[in-house]
């Protein structure tokens, strides 16, 4: 997905590689997914004009078991405001935006022209997409000018910004707030970074694993998503 590298502009293609290691083997994947709540159709049809459109980046959607995963998030937490950083064609906002009660507020934001034309397309489609705002331009804009709090911030973008994402993300979050972030197993590149994006998330993973601010846990779920929440005072 997409959004501002810190430096320039890049669409989703470059901002997210092809992974190289399934984390899960395949036949695993897909007995999880046969046995998971099903997609509505109207995100079985996005998949399907996703792949048409955009062909092996496809494999940027978020998918039924990541996207069941944070509905479930949200749902429980009894959120009211997320954020998305890096929209692609919106299969995550749209999964997200069904657990939000119907005066909730879903904001996404991306730069990639081609993508959010899909994603708007959809959105006008789908009976929660009046929970979604859809913002065109470079994530760290877009985060600067907003007020929390969010209750759920999920970052999906590009890689050698997640940390500077990051550090505004706790600004916006709330107290109880959890921060969502996908690929930060990068497809087992973790293990021996050599492209820029690699070490960009070995980075992330590090300054996140020492931030005193904050207790995460990394789940092998498809490439890797990272939870994140402040630390909490001792319960009584």
């Amino acid at each position: 997905m997409t959004s501002d590298r810190g430096r320039d502009q890049q669409p989703a293609s470059q901002g997210r590689e092809q992974p190289l290691l399934a984390l899960v083997p395949e036949p695993i994947e897909r007995y999880a997914m046969a046995r998971t709540t099903p997609l509505p159709p109207l995100l079985e049809e996005l998949i399907s004009v996703t792949h048409e459109r955009f062909g092996r980046q496809a494999r940027m959607l978020s998918g039924q078991l990541e996207g069941t995963l944070l509905q479930m998030l949200i749902a429980s937490m009894q959120a009211r405001r997320v954020l998305e950083i890096g929209t692609f064609t919106g299969f995550a906002a749209q999964m997200m935006a069904v657990a939000l009660p119907d005066n909730g507020e879903l904001i996404t934001c991306d730069v990639d022209p081609k993508a959010i034309e899909v994603a708007r397309r959809f959105f006008e489609r789908s009976p929660h997409g009046h929970k979604i705002s859809l913002q065109e331009g470079p994530a760290l804009e877009t985060m600067r000018s907003l007020e929390p709090p969010f209750d759920l911030i999920f970052i999906d973008a590009d890689k050698e910004s997640y940390i500077p994402y990051y550090e505004e993300a706790l600004r916006l979050l709330s107290q109880s707030g959890l921060i969502a972030v996908d690929n930060v197993l990068w497809s087992g590149r973790v293990l021996d970074p050599k492209e820029e994006s690699d070490r960009a998330i070995v980075a992330f993973n590090e300054h996140v694993s020492r931030d005193q601010r904050v207790t995460n846990v990394i789940l092998t779920v498809r490439d890797g998503l990272m939870l994140v929440r402040r630390k909490q005072a001792p319960r009584a």
